[in-house]
């Protein structure tokens, strides 16, 4: 019997959820889901699955324009189903299918001749101060016009809105659809999803709007969301953020060439730099400043465009931004020029955009020509470098007590050697560092003489032994510990000077890094065994697109870890801090795990709830600051604040619990993490075991600090794996999902 919809909803399901028990629990090894262990649903009871029927997916079947301009839409609205199920249809009301469903619509459609979308539906906003008013294209929800139920989980909506007397109907049109479904009742949060369907009303191939797709978007936001969380794609977004809509309170536009070129340039944008904040209000009078956004792309530089532009995405105009430059979008990152006046700009004023492919050609002659992919190389980039690689061939004499000696190659692009004479002074740098045992690194002496904890650096320009196609060997003049037992690793780092275009006025020097290597050789005798992988390079360049860091030297994760060990911290640099108050600080830990966990936290450490910063201490004491925000950093605005990219179900970004976008093969549930204590004089804990040392990094309460240290043992140690490793209660990966 249907219960009456004016029973309490929240009643009606708990009592469904009481009859067939066990609504969330954890699943045995051999329950197999299509969700992923980072989706609370995967911790479902397989029963509460099939009752519940979690997410939401909205599929468009067909859209139409009548000849009078009356515009409908047919979409089907279902779930998100376990792996090897067909997807359920769902119950827009709630009532037949757990959790009501709210859909809102958007139609739109693009002028001939022109290259953007118009939306038909618009409204008239006022700013919350000065009385200023904006366009801005808009929607209708499922209440505005008229919603049909064609069965269960298909329906037909009508939008109050006609096309205009006169509409084209041989144009592209596309209407979008958005909706959210609400589960928190379950746990489940709020599950959001849109779609959108291209038609021309009199018939024919649409030719819409595709320049970048959302798979680029969410290599570093994860899964792009905005507005609370159900607008999920870039085909969506560009329906309403279009020249038609604007700010009214700061002026600015919303069109998503402009908008999203000056989110992403953020705090190098010229009008930031000047001390104007790059601000949007938005929904309820909301502050959104961008102004301490840093691209990471390799890190900070905002010239690599082809990122998101990425000519391999499939997209029909993925190259536009070569091809159509426009003062609107090139003026986005490029704010202070005035192209009416001419001021800033080489070429003087211009009145349309018709002249800019003239000399805005795609790739010209040279790098930092004025075509746009000259004018955004990146120099350490630059295509004129001869190049440096290296290869690691062979350790001898790598067993304990003795110094060994490792075979190696240096070469350049076209496999010629390069000779250690290449590679003395200048910026010109090549070292050896060696560290071990690979069960981890960090506590290993190297003599009296060694100043770096846990490992040796060491030059073998002077000494090394080379053959014309460079081959070399080089013998460390430090030996292995005598009571050394296990894995070592010996990694190699080096750069090369360049100067490009010499003898122009474009003329500039940079310097550029080979990829590093580590070997892995036994002191003893005992099986070779690598150091555990916890993170791949691969996923840090989804964001970082070449992560190179240490001037060009340090671009590999075997090679990090060598020296970011659990007893290395910055003391060794403060001495030389430019900043002041660096110098009287206490010295910050920069144990790999700790480090990149703290980085990436960014800042939320001053949120109440963590209320800690993180300030570094670099080489030749430079004073970089992971945690600030736009109000506080100098006028000159270095190392502001990190944001992490990845965004929560709620558009939210920061979103750091999204672990696997770094950690790889569930490592980040795999405890403990590390064997050695981690020292960090600014913990509250010091030295602290390695798991409480990378789970506090981001949970830095005392009240965390006091949870690990009353559940580790002075003769066990930790005993984290109990509640928080794989398969556990309460695992890192389902206390982090969503």
């Amino acid at each position: 019997m249907r219960m009456p919809f004016s029973v309490s909803k929240v009643g009606r399901w708990s009592l469904a959820l009481l009859a067939i028990a066990g609504s969330v629990a954890l699943m045995s090894a051999t329950r197999k889901a299509g969700y992923t262990v980072h989706d609370k649903a995967y911790y479902l009871d397989p029963r509460t699955i099939q009752f519940v029927r979690p997410g939401l997916t909205i599929n468009i079947v067909s859209a139409k324009i009548a000849s009078d301009g009356t515009i409908s839409v047919d979409f089907k609205l279902t779930d998100v189903p376990p792996a090897g199920s067909a997807a359920q249809p769902l119950d827009i009301t709630g009532v037949n299918t757990p959790g009501p469903i709210s859909v809102s619509f958007l139609i739109a459609y693009i002028p001939k001749g022109q290259e953007q979308y118009v939306s038909y539906i618009t409204r008239l906003v006022t700013a919350a101060t000065g009385g200023a008013t904006g366009t801005q294209a808009a929607g209708e929800s499922m209440t505005t016009g008229t919603l049909t139920t064609v069965t269960q989980g298909e329906y037909v909506y009508t939008f109050k809105t006609k096309a205009p007397t006169g509409f084209d109907p041989t144009a592209t049109h596309r209407v979008g659809v958005y909706g959210s479904r609400n589960l928190t009742e379950f746990d489940l949060g709020t599950n959001y999803d849109d779609a959108t369907f291209d038609f021309v009303p009199a018939g024919g191939t649409p030719a819409p709007r595709d320049i970048i797709r959302t798979a680029d978007c969410n290599s570093c936001h994860d899964s792009l969301a905005a507005h609370g969380g159900s607008r999920k794609s870039v085909d969506l977004c560009i329906m309403c953020h279009t020249p038609q809509t604007t700010d009214p309170n700061s002026g600015n536009t919303l069109d998503l060439k402009v908008f999203i070129h000056k989110i992403h340039m953020g705090e190098h944008l010229p009008s930031v730099q000047a001390r104007t904040p790059f601000q949007i209000i938005g929904f309820q009078n909301s502050v959104n400043d961008w102004s301490t956004v840093v691209y990471p792309s390799n890190p900070g530089d905002p010239r690599n465009c082809s990122t998101c532009h990425n000519p391999k995405n499939g997209a029909a105009q993925t190259n536009a931004w070569l091809t159509k430059p426009s003062m609107a979008a090139c003026g986005s990152c490029h704010d202070d020029v005035n192209f009416a006046t001419g001021k800033n700009h080489p070429g003087g004023p211009q009145v349309d955009d018709s002249q800019c492919a003239m000399c805005h050609i795609p790739q010209g002659e040279l790098e930092f020509d004025a075509s746009i992919m000259g004018a955004h190389t990146n120099p350490t980039e630059s295509a004129s470098a001869p190049g440096i690689n290296f290869t690691l061939v062979k350790v001898d004499n790598g067993v304990a007590g003795k110094a060994p000696t490792l075979t190696f190659t240096v070469k350049d692009n076209a496999g010629n050697g390069i000779s250690m004479a290449q590679l003395t002074g200048g910026s010109n740098r090549l070292a050896l560092v060696m560290a071990g045992p690979t069960s981890d690194y960090g506590y290993t002496s190297f003599g009296s003489d060694v100043t770096t904890p846990g490992y040796v650096s060491e030059n073998p320009v002077p000494t090394a032994q080379c053959s014309p196609d460079g081959t070399c060997s080089y013998t460390f003049t430090h030996s292995i510990p005598t009571n050394a037992t296990g894995t070592y690793s010996i990694g190699i780092e080096g750069r090369r000077g360049l100067t490009i275009l010499p003898g122009t006025t474009s003329q500039m020097t940079t310097e550029y890094g080979g990829i590093n290597k580590v070997i892995n050789f036994s002191v003893d005798g005992s099986p070779i065994t690598p150091r555990r992988t916890v993170v791949s390079i691969n996923n840090c360049n989804n964001c970082h697109t070449k992560l190179s860091l240490h001037g060009e030297n340090r671009n590999q994760i075997e090679m990090c870890v060598l020296c970011h060990n659990p007893s290395e911290n910055d003391i060794s640099q403060r001495v030389n801090a430019t900043n002041p108050a660096d110098k009287a600080a206490p010295a910050e830990g920069v144990n790999f795990t700790y480090m990149i966990h703290r980085i990436h936290l960014g800042v939320d450490m001053t949120s109440p709830s963590v209320n800690t910063t993180f300030t570094i201490v670099g080489f030749g004491g430079s004073h970089n600051n992971f945690d600030s925000t736009f109000a506080s950093v100098p006028s000159t605005i270095p190392n502001t604040g990190v944001r992490y990219p990845a965004m929560d179900n709620t558009g939210a970004t920061q979103h750091v619990a999204a672990c696997y976008m770094c950690h790889v093969n569930g490592s980040e549930a795999v405890l403990p993490i590390g064997l050695n204590p981690v020292t960090n004089p600014t913990a509250p804990l010091n030295p602290a075991p390695a798991t409480t040392s990378a789970c506090t990094a981001c949970h830095a309460l005392n009240s965390t600090f006091a949870h690990a240290q009353s559940n580790t043992d002075p003769k066990f140690g930790e005993s984290c794996n109990v509640c928080h490793g794989t398969g556990a209660a309460f695992s890192t990966t389902q206390v982090h999902a969503q």
